[in-house]
Parts: C-alpha cells; sequence; structure tokens
C-alpha cells in the first residue's frame, strides 16, 4: 500500500497541535450569505455575522467576535464545545478533520503564526467557502429553506412536517435563518464583494456551494474575474448537484473549459464536488429532483472533455437511507477512476457524516446494517493504491474515514432507548409525509428496510 501523503500530514499535525488547536479556525470559513452566518467549518453551529459593521470592515465577515473568542478558548490548550464532533472521532482513537484540516498545506503554513497569536487578530483566510443564493431545483431530504428555494417553495405552500417537533416549519425561517431571495438587496453579499479584492491574492482554495452554483449569476462573476485575473496557486472548487437542465449545464461546462484551458494559464486546478449519496432510484429518493442518469452522464461529460488540470470529488453524505446501496456507488466510483486517472487522480470521494436530522442518522439503525459498511470498508481494502497501481484503487485515508463512519455508526448502542425511539418516530413521520407530498414510495425504494420502517411506524403511534 503506497501510504498518502495527505494521511501523512494529517500524522504530523496531530503531533504538534496539542490537545485542542485547529488552524481552520484561523485560515478556512464557510459563508452563508442568503442568511448571514458563517462557520470555520461545516462541523461547529453557524453563527451570526454583524451586519452594522461590514460597510466599515468587509473583514468581519470572517472575524467575527464569536470566532475570535474560540481561538481563545483554542489558545488556552482547551475544547471549543461547539467543535464535539472532532473531539468524539479523538476520543474514538481516530484522526479527525481537524487533524486532516490543519495539516493541509494551505493551513500549515501559518501553524506559527496562529500557534503564537492572541485571537484578537483579523486573518485573512486561504480557504473559503461561499453560498451566495439558496436557489436550487432539488428538495433533499435532510436539507432546508435555508439552502434550498424548492424546500422553501414546499413548506410555504404545505407547511411543516408533523414530526414531533414540526420540521421545517415555514414561521422558523425568520430572521437570520430566513434566506434573503437573489432579488432583494442583500447586504452580505455587498461586503463579499467589497472584500473580495483584498481576499483573492491570499486565497489558495475558493469553493462556491449552495443552493445550486450552477443556477447562480455570482458563480459566473467569479469565473470572470479569475478569467481576467490569473491566479497559478488557486484552486477553484464548486459544488453542485449536476442535475440542472442541459442550457445551463452547457454554459457551465464552457466557463470550466476556458478556466482549465492548459495554454493559458488561469489557476492552479478546478475540482468538481458533486453531491450523491447512492445510485438510480434511491439515490433520487434521498435527494428529491435528482436525475441520476442525466447527472452520471454530467460526470462523464466534465471528466471527458475537461481533462486539464480537474478532478471530480463526490460528497456522499453517510446517512440510513444510503448505507444498504453505498456499495454501488464506491463500486462505480472505482470504475471511473480506471477510466479516468492515467497520470494524476482525477475521481475521488469524501464520506462526511449527517447528524442533523437526527432521524436520519446511521447511529438508529440496528447493529446487522453495519455489516453492509464493512462489506464496503473490506472491498476497499482489496483495491488499496500501491506504487505499481497508482490512481486506480483507494486511498489509505479513504479507508480510516469510512472506518471512523463505522465507529460512529456503532456508538448509537450508547444512546438513549427513549431519545432513539423519538427519532424513530420521527423518521416515520417525516418519510410518511414525505411520500404524501411528493409521490415517492418509501416501501418500493427501499424494500431492504420494510422492518426497520415498520419498528418506525409502531414507534410513531405512541408518541
Amino acid at each position: 500500500m503506497t501510504k498518502s501523503v495527505f494521511l501523512t500530514s494529517a500524522e504530523d499535525a496531530k503531533s504538534k497541535l496539542g490537545p485542542s488547536l485547529c488552524l481552520a479556525k484561523w485560515k478556512q470559513v464557510s459563508l452563508h450569505l442568503p442568511t448571514g452566518l458563517n462557520n470555520s467549518c461545516y462541523h461547529p453551529p453557524l453563527h451570526a455575522i454583524d451586519q452594522t459593521v461590514l460597510a466599515v470592515d468587509p473583514s468581519t465577515l470572517h472575524n467575527t467576535p464569536y470566532k475570535k473568542e474560540q481561538r481563545k478558548i483554542m489558545l488556552r490548550n482547551e475544547r471549543p464545545p461547539e467543535c464535539s464532533y472532532c473531539w468524539t472521532q479523538e476520543d474514538l482513537g481516530n484522526l479527525s478533520d481537524r487533524h486532516y484540516r490543519s495539516g493541509e498545506p494551505w493551513a500549515a503554513k501559518d501553524f506559527e503564526q496562529i500557534k503564537n497569536s492572541t485571537g484578537d487578530e483579523n486573518i485573512l483566510p486561504s480557504y473559503v467557502e461561499v453560498n451566495f443564493n439558496h436557489a436550487c431545483n432539488l428538495r433533499c431530504s435532510y436539507c432546508s429553506p435555508q439552502f434550498s428555494s424548492s424546500w422553501a417553495d414546499e413548506v410555504a405552500r404545505h407547511g411543516a412536517y408533523p414530526t414531533i417537533v414540526p420540521h421545517n416549519a415555514p414561521e422558523h425561517f425568520t430572521g437570520h435563518r430566513r434566506s434573503i431571495p437573489a432579488r432583494e438587496h442583500n447586504p452580505y453579499v455587498d461586503a463579499f464583494w467589497s472584500w473580495w479584492p483584498d481576499l483573492y491574492p491570499e486565497l489558495e482554495h475558493f469553493r462556491m456551494t449552495g443552493g445550486e452554483p450552477l443556477m447562480d449569476p455570482n458563480t459566473y462573476r467569479v469565473f470572470d474575474y479569475v478569467l481576467a485575473n490569473p491566479s497559478p496557486k488557486l484552486h477553484l472548487n464548486v459544488t453542485s448537484n449536476f442535475s440542472v437542465e442541459s442550457k445551463l449545464f452547457e454554459k457551465y461546462l464552457d466557463y470550466v473549459k476556458r478556466l482549465c484551458d492548459n495554454d493559458n494559464k488561469k489557476l492552479e486546478h478546478f475540482m468538481q464536488y458533486v453531491s450523491l449519496d447512492s445510485v438510480f432510484e434511491r439515490a433520487e429518493y434521498i435527494r428529491h429532483g435528482l436525475n441520476f442518469e442525466r447527472l452520471w452522464d454530467n460526470v462523464n461529460r466534465f471528466l471527458s472533455e475537461v481533462p486539464n488540470r480537474s478532478s471530480l470529488t463526490f460528497i456522499i453524505t453517510m446517512n440510513n437511507l444510503n448505507v444498504t446501496s453505498v456499495r454501488n456507488l464506491i463500486f462505480n466510483i472505482h470504475g471511473l477512476r480506471e477510466v479516468y486517472s492515467k497520470t494524476y487522480q482525477r475521481v475521488w470521494f469524501d464520506t462526511p457524516i449527517l447528524r442533523n436530522p437526527e432521524w436520519q442518522s446511521l447511529q438508529l439503525l440496528p447493529e446487522s446494517y453495519v455489516d453492509q459498511l464493512e462489506f464496503v470498508w473490506s472491498f476497499m481494502l482489496k483495491k488499496l493504491e500501491t506504487d505499481n497501481k497508482p490512481y486506480k484503487g483507494f486511498k489509505d485515508y479513504e479507508v480510516q474515514r469510512l472506518q471512523r463512519v463505522i465507529d460512529w455508526m456503532r456508538e448509537g448502542s450508547k444512546l438513549s432507548p427513549d431519545y432513539v425511539r423519538k427519532q424513530k418516530a420521527n423518521f416515520y413521520k417525516f418519510f410518511k409525509e414525505h411520500d404524501l407530498r411528493r409521490g415517492t414510495n418509501f416501501g418500493l425504494t427501499f424494500p431492504e428496510m420494510r422492518e426497520f420502517y415498520l419498528e418506525c411506524a409502531y414507534h410513531a403511534k405512541s408518541v
């Protein structure tokens, strides 16, 4: 097996960081501009950006007073409670995202400066994720009106889902929870574009999420800026459902081809993230509105038609609906690597764990479902990348990350029986309503989960 630089860097970061320091608190930011919220990565809860100071200092989009307090906690060698996901993984003996992120070059280069800082400094991040707009054509089961206009339209028509605490209730999405539509003035987007000229020279990774970025004019504004102002160190990344209508996809693909043109270097690398949790009808159920065949055709077109300076990563959100079928997606990813990864790795994947909504958590499933993931883990071990066959097999850290999914799933045995009963009741209440509103059929789509579904229906009668 070839030991990856990525894993080695994470292990090195672990040896240097101490019990609490995470460089992402300084060098990374996720900006949710439709709601005026931010966090340092996707694990901690979102917190509000003070709109009143943005006109004077747009860097407050990242350097909020709240985030500075979290930095100070880390510098005192204490664990901020908001970073509980990483602490849980580390207490299980696994490398956490704190180690992986801090070990990457865009963060690691500033280790000494951050270690010796006070926590009060204003920092220019080198890794920025931004959501400009919540416009989206999908209604993924675990998403919300904050991140999908289609979800917002549905609950405006039909109201909240009848879970124990009503889910995605329209009245919940007020204040900072209300996404500012693209047709309205958004001071957070204004502040971003004011900050952009200062931010851009420092950027090493810039990632646009959504909503659906292919539907957002700001995406193409960024593309135009990069085409006019090349940055040889820039990794430009976009997360998409890759299931938009054909005319829009053609426009997008044309832009990416120009950005990745080898003869006129505009950037270092373009990473296409594609959100996909399963295959065929199961994928379309989890991410309602998805056209799987269209997505898969677009994946192959991207890999074929943008052969230079580009890769594609599948974001496989691990939840209790994809456990029984994720193996088929992993098999297909392995097949793509065989076809497209020739001189460098062009097909990647990540397996983040879904924690909300809680009724879609892996931890609710019986122990027998763990076997499904252990089968995938075993397959990956048999197909590891080697020096003699690079780029085709699986990376060591991909196996390690799936192992931590399995470990976390098994931690469900420690949950209180009352909590589990309530969340199983919520599972049934949510997906029964899902089928009524959307014309789907859980039993036909997931026949192997019949026993679990009936158990959830039983608990729904008693709460």
